[in-house]
């Protein structure tokens, strides 16, 4: 299959998008290139909740004489509406940029459309819809937020090469380090930590938070940590610090209710497996990643949980 000029240059938004992960949510990741005379004047994407959008910040830097009927791609409709900035919508008409060509459509009903209708009153030509499953990848989180009205729920945990989470009472593990109950190697538990910068809470339920009394945070990485959230259905917990989530929710559909009102849009479940059980019997997850240490065998124990083979992905790492 031939690659399209335009399929190449949304590509490049969808690397730059990516460089905002951890440091723009709840909004989107968007990545912006212009190009005008067959070659990129400036590239730019949205780095910090906050500030500028990615197509703002890509055509501040462009030269001005370079704008007049360049193209401008953007792997997410321009915003319409006044928020924290101005609408991006208006200023691309504004520089005189000719054409749009566009990865996905924006399902915020502040924008859901209105973007693209002010380009084209503007006379502006837009092509909607490359790669766009793509895009929706690349910001599922956004996606599940807006369209589910709950966060983007990944389950982890590890496991032993024989499908353990823990060995039996009292038995030790045959892993070379002698460590008990620690599966994951040096080297997953930084990429467990890169993980937690990525996301907007981690979750525990009330029996691992007594067990192992969780730190929950990216020490091992540089970013932002998660906020901290523990299930504590039974109302066992009374020594929670104040910068945690305490919950007391019966059900997950509360706690995806609770953490959706609180504008929270991602989230990774690193319970023990009575909850991760929960998450997967109602179907209530996005995804699924597992570490199995090819290491480390227990012989019996705590079953790790079966990753079911559906639609959703399954990462083992």
């Amino acid at each position: 299959m031939s690659v399209t000029t335009d399929e190449t240059y949304m590509r490049r938004c969808f690397q730059l998008a990516a460089n905002g992960l951890g440091r723009v949510r709840p909004n989107p990741l968007v990545g912006c290139v212009v190009v005008s005379g067959g070659r990129v004047v400036s590239e730019g994407y949205h780095r910090v909740y906050g500030g500028f959008h990615a197509e703002r910040n890509a055509l501040l830097e462009a030269p001005r004489e370079a704008l007049a009927g360049a193209t401008l791609y953007v792997n997410l409709e321009p915003c319409s509406h006044h928020g924290l900035t101005p609408p991006c919508a208006d200023l691309i008409a504004e520089c005189g940029i000719g054409r749009v060509v566009c990865c996905n459509d924006d399902p915020n009903p502040l924008v859901s459309g209105r973007g693209f209708e002010r380009l084209r009153a503007a006379g502006v030509e837009v092509v909607r819809h490359v790669l766009e499953a793509e895009g929706r990848w690349l910001n599922r989180r956004f996606f599940t937020f807006m369209e589910k009205q709950r966060p983007y729920v990944i389950l982890k945990w590890a496991e032993s090469a024989d499908g353990y989470m823990s060995p039996a009472s009292g038995q030790p593990p045959t892993g070379a380090d002698g460590r008990r109950y620690w599966i994951s190697d040096d080297c997953q538990t930084q990429i467990c930590h890169k993980w937690r910068t990525e996301e907007a809470a981690i979750l525990v339920g009330s029996q691992t938070f007594i067990d192992d009394r969780p730190r929950l945070n990216a020490r091992l990485w540089s970013g932002s940590d998660p906020q901290p959230v523990v299930l504590d259905r039974r109302g066992r917990l009374a020594d929670v610090p104040p910068h945690w989530l305490h919950l007391h929710c019966e059900t997950l559909r509360e706690v995806m209710q609770t953490l959706f009102d609180r504008k929270i849009q991602s989230l990774i479940v690193e319970g023990g497996r009575q909850i991760l059980d929960a998450f997967l019997a109602e179907g209530l997850y996005d995804e699924v990643r597992v570490f199995r240490n090819p290491s480390t065998r227990y012989g019996g124990g705590l079953k790790a949980p079966e990753a079911p083979m559906n639609e959703k992905p399954v990462f083992y790492v």
